[in-house]
């Protein structure tokens, strides 16, 4: 086995990092606390070349493998979670179009994501359908060449600012096995009947943009249709082992930033005279949040591997990645606010920001528990029911 990143890999990570330390550092602050989209800090990372990180070469994406994405995923979050969550996200949705999406949807919808000409989303959740996807109740109504849908959508990213988003929708409510029916549909935000709401007050990651979507006898092309009327649901199945790897990278990420952090803040605050990283409590915080956080690391990388190989255990891996390493993360960032004491209870310091931040990773792309679920289940041979 090795474990070394290539050369194009670690100058990959040290690119990310020039850029966050440059662009990202200086205002994380000031967009976390004006919950405001970092809509010039997207058009740089554009310039970059940063966007569009899964986007096939030929569509001007850069390409990149699962690994690599989470390279770039773990140090933007690293970071600043908020930012990194609007950068990492910007193509949310495209994986169906690359995956699933006719040429013509390809040429018209994935090279503006990685110009930074346009942003996606992903339209799943619902006020009533959170982890049980098989419930989403949003209809698509074939009319002509055309469907009309109609539904809620809720928890949306990038819901006031996206360009566009692939919608999970009903489009046959008489098929039978719970599975079916299910169509993904790409729905144009400035079509009629297309409302976005935006959601504030949110704990975390309050840079990047959340809204409930309301769509109100929108109309769109059958041409919208994605892949095959009715096999939405199980195309969408295929993409959360690579997304929940993601939300482990991202977790990984928030870990490492708060880990660095109340590693620097413990060398330089004194008591008793001396800095309080000479205090045994203290280092042995610091070895935890060390080593959980190479061991989550560790995992999420043989997770991006597995979905990079299609090997056999990928979703068992991915699953185990996100609910280790999004305990690491909360757990890492709860003792760097500790470290930091009455310090780290403001947001003069990152680590009330990252504290805030890593809860979310236990949440969206299923919850702790779902995960466990699936690995009970993959472990017994029993895969989806």
């Amino acid at each position: 086995m090795d474990f070394e990143l290539s050369d194009e890999q670690k100058q990959l990570k040290k690119t990310v990092q020039d850029f966050a330390e440059n662009e990202i550092l200086p205002v994380a602050k000031e967009y976390d606390r004006k919950e405001k989209y970092p809509h010039d800090i997207v058009e740089k990372a554009a310039e970059n070349g940063m966007l569009g990180a899964q986007i096939p070469i030929e569509y001007g994406g850069a390409g990149y493998d699962v690994l690599d994405t989470a390279i770039i995923v773990e140090e933007l979050f690293a970071a600043d979670p908020g930012i990194g969550f609007c950068l990492t996200a910007s193509g949310f949705g495209t994986e169906a179009i690359i995956e699933f999406g006719t040429e013509d949807q390809k040429e018209e919808y994935l090279e503006p994501i990685a110009t930074g000409d346009a942003i996606s989303g992903a339209a799943i959740s619902e006020p009533d359908t959170g982890s049980d996807v098989s419930s989403v109740s949003t209809r698509a109504e074939k009319d002509g060449d055309e469907y009309v849908i109609n539904g809620n959508k809720m928890w949306i990213s990038n819901g006031t600012v996206g360009d566009y988003f692939v919608v999970l929708c009903k489009t046959d409510p008489d098929a039978e096995g719970r599975y079916n029916g299910f169509s993904q549909i790409i729905v144009e935000a400035d079509r009629d009947g297309f409302e976005a709401d935006k959601i504030t007050g949110k704990l975390g990651i309050r840079a990047s943009d959340t809204a409930e979507l309301i769509l109100d006898d929108v109309r769109v092309p059958e041409e919208n249709l994605i892949g095959t009327e009715g096999m939405g649901f199980l195309q969408q199945m295929q993409f959360f082992d690579a997304t929940r790897t993601g939300v482990a990278a991202q977790a990984v990420g928030i870990a490492k930033g708060a880990a660095e952090r109340a590693l620097e803040y413990a060398q330089e605050r004194e008591q008793f005279g001396r800095p309080i990283g000479d205090f045994q409590a203290i280092q042995h915080k610091l070895a935890d949040m060390h080593t959980e956080t190479e061991a989550a690391r560790n995992l999420t990388y043989k997770s991006a591997w597995s979905v990079d190989n299609s090997d056999g255990q990928l979703t068992k891996l991915a699953s185990m990645a996100k609910e280790f390493a999004s305990r690491v993360a909360v757990d890492t960032a709860n003792e760097a606010v500790q470290i930091h004491g009455g310090s780290g209870y403001v947001d003069d310091f990152d680590v009330e920001r990252f504290y805030r931040d890593a809860k979310i990773t236990q949440i969206y792309e299923g919850t702790t528990e779902i995960q466990k679920m699936i690995i009970a289940r993959e472990l017994q041979g029993k895969g989806m029911t």
